[in-house]
C-alpha cells in the first residue's frame, strides 16, 4: 500500500524540554490509523507538526511525497483535518459555509460541495442554519469542509469529544468508508480506547515522546494469533480439570470456580468440547478471551491511561 504520510526522525522541544524525540512511522493510503498516547506524550504536537501549526525542530514530514519543508503549499493541498471542534459560521446554513470554504481551494465546485455533503451523511440538511445543528451535524459538516478538495491525508484530532454514542457510531463508519473505500489515509487521535479498537486498522502508541510500538489492531488484541485463551464454563471445574490435565495439562492456564482456561488454537476446541461431553461434564459455555486494544495499551506503556 502507498505511504502517503511518511515521518522519519522527528523532534521537537519546547525550551530545553524535549516533547518529541526522533520519531518515525507511516501512514498508508486506505488505511485508518490510529494514534495513542498517554497525557502530555506528545500526540497532539506531532499532530500540530504534520498540520503545518508547529514548526519542526529536526527530521522530516512528508504528504504524498512532498516534504512540508520544502514543498509546503503542493504537501498541504493533499492534507485536510480537524483539529478539536470545526470552525463553522453559526447564522449561516451547512452549504453557505461549503460554498465559502470551497473558494480557498481550486478546483472545488457545487458538484463537488454536493458529493462532500452525501459523503458523511448531510445531503438533506444542507439547508438548515449551523446554530440549529446537534454537535454530531456539526463534525459532520466540518468533516466535509475538510474533504472539499479530495486530500489525499485526512487528520482528525479528538473527532468523538462530545458526540453521543450514536453519533460516535456514525462517525466511525464515515471514517471506515472514506478509508476502505476512497482511500484516503485517515489518522485519527482519541482517548476513547474501545472506539479506536473498533475503527482503527492499525495503531501508533507514543509514550515521553518516543514512539513505543506501531502494529495493527488485530495483532495488539490478539485476534490475529493461531492460538488464543479459551474459557470453558462448567459447575463440574473438579471433574473437567481430572479429565483435561493428561490430555491438555500444558495448555491449562486458570483455573477458577466456574470455569477453566485452555491457550488453544481455533479448530483444537471442539476436540475439548467433545471430550469433556462424553465424560458427561455439562458445559454451559465456551468464549474466546481477547485482549482489549486497553489491555495492549496498558502493556505498552505501563499504564496511564490519562489520553490528552
Amino acid at each position: 500500500m502507498e505511504s502517503v504520510l511518511k515521518i522519519e526522525r522527528l523532534s521537537k522541544s519546547f525550551g530545553r524540554k524535549k516533547i518529541i524525540d526522533d520519531i518515525s512511522f507511516e501512514v498508508r493510503a486506505g488505511e485508518v490509523f490510529g494514534f495513542l498516547g498517554p497525557n502530555g506524550a506528545g500526540k497532539t504536537t506531532t499532530l500540530k507538526m504534520v498540520m503545518g501549526f508547529l514548526s519542526v525542530d529536526s527530521g522530516t514530514i512528508s504528504i504524498a511525497g512532498k516534504r512540508i519543508d520544502e514543498d509546503y503549499e503542493l504537501a498541504m493541498e493533499q492534507l485536510g483535518g480537524i483539529v478539536e471542534n470545526p470552525e463553522l459560521y453559526q447564522d449561516l446554513t451547512g452549504k453557505t459555509n461549503l460554498e465559502m470554504y470551497a473558494r480557498l481551494h481550486k478546483g472545488v465546485d457545487k458538484a463537488r460541495i454536493q458529493e462532500a455533503a452525501a459523503l458523511v451523511g448531510m445531503q438533506g440538511r444542507m439547508n438548515e442554519k449551523v446554530k440549529k445543528y446537534s454537535l454530531g451535524m456539526k463534525q459532520r459538516i466540518g468533516l466535509a469542509q475538510a474533504l472539499l478538495h479530495k486530500p489525499r491525508l485526512l487528520i482528525l484530532d479528538e473527532p468523538t469529544n462530545g458526540l453521543d454514542p450514536a453519533g460516535i457510531r456514525e462517525l466511525r463508519d464515515i471514517l471506515k468508508r472514506l478509508a476502505h473505500e476512497e482511500n484516503t489515509a485517515v489518522v485519527v487521535s482519541s482517548h476513547l480506547l474501545s472506539e479506536m479498537q473498533l475503527m482503527c486498522d492499525r495503531v501508533a502508541i507514543i509514550h515521553q515522546g518516543r514512539l513505543l510500538d506501531v502494529k495493527p489492531v488485530s495483532e495488539l488484541t490478539g485476534l490475529s494469533q493461531p492460538a488464543a485463551t479459551y474459557r470453558f464454563i462448567t459447575s463440574q471445574i473438579d471433574e473437567a480439570t481430572k479429565i483435561l490435565e493428561p490430555v491438555y495439562g500444558e495448555q491449562i492456564k486458570n483455573i477458577a470456580q466456574d470455569n477453566i482456561e485452555l491457550l488453544l488454537e481455533t479448530d483444537k476446541v471442539p476436540a475439548v468440547i467433545r471430550l469433556l461431553a462424553m465424560q458427561g461434564i455439562n458445559l454451559y459455555g465456551v468464549n474466546r478471551q481477547d485482549s482489549s486494544l486497553e489491555d495492549a495499551f496498558l502493556q505498552v506503556t505501563g499504564g496511564g491511561l490519562n489520553i490528552e
